[in-house]
């Protein structure tokens, strides 16, 4: 897969992108990422890429010129359009799901704005979807771009270790994730769960998986309803309650 993100700051960009799984993921060829300075197409000798609003108001726009001068040459006419994103508190609120889906087109390209915006008629020429990572305004574009290229990383085929890595995890299978533990088997007198320590793997999947319900019931109830759960999730929380009853049991 190919990512470009067009950004006033490449370097911000660039140093994050290079770093731990994603970094690795893109020398090994697994993902390949470009980070373009929009600047580069401003074409003034000061490379100014803003200008005051039309109408007044506070701070300045971006002008669309530059913008669609560096979307432009990504590619040329004989080539199929690569799909652009701009990071927008306007757009859709990212999801997991949203990050599955764009994992598997073969590029995109993320543009972030600044200031207050960017030209409306530059949206209207060459943005195929806005998104947003949530209902709050970032002095730019940048982290929200670094967000959803991490995620779609990740979705890539052997940028994790094993699938499951990603299948258990919190959203993807539109729950949250289980707790998880490591040693020392107690902590600060807290100890964990004694079926963890059981070597019962059918039984550690099934308390995982209540774990997880119980989890979704309680921090984010609308992601899931009781009506909706099969009748294994229903046998992993009876016996999740059971244990929960043994355990007081023997206080």
């Amino acid at each position: 897969m190919k990512i470009e993100i067009l950004t006033l700051f490449p370097e911000m960009c660039e140093t994050v992108m290079s770093e731990s799984i994603i970094g690795r993921a893109r020398s090994a060829g697994k993902v390949e990422i470009s980070c373009i300075n929009i600047r580069d197409f401003a074409g003034n000798k000061h490379n100014k890429v803003d200008d005051m609003p039309y109408g007044g108001g506070m701070g300045m726009i971006m002008a669309a010129a530059p913008i669609y001068n560096c979307y432009k040459s990504l590619y040329n006419e004989n080539e199929p359009k690569p799909h652009l994103i701009y990071l927008s508190p306007k757009g859709k609120t990212f999801t997991q799901q949203r990050a599955v889906e764009l994992s598997k087109l073969d590029r995109i390209v993320l543009l972030c704005g600044h200031y207050e915006g960017i030209d409306e008629r530059v949206i209207e020429e060459i943005v195929d979807e806005e998104i947003s990572i949530g209902d709050f305004v970032l002095t730019g574009g940048e982290l929200p771009a670094l967000t959803v290229a991490d995620a779609v990383c990740r979705m890539l085929p052997g940028v994790l270790s094993d699938d499951i890595c990603f299948e258990e995890e919190s959203h993807y299978s539109g729950l949250l994730e289980y707790p998880h533990y490591t040693r020392p088997a107690e902590w600060n007198g807290r100890a964990v769960p004694e079926i963890l320590l059981s070597g019962n793997h059918a039984k550690i999947d099934m308390w995982r998986r209540a774990k997880a319900i119980e989890t979704t019931l309680k921090k984010r109830p609308d992601m899931l309803q009781l009506e909706n759960l099969s009748d294994l999730d229903k046998k992993c929380l009876k016996m999740l309650k059971d244990e929960q009853e043994k355990s007081e049991n023997l206080k």
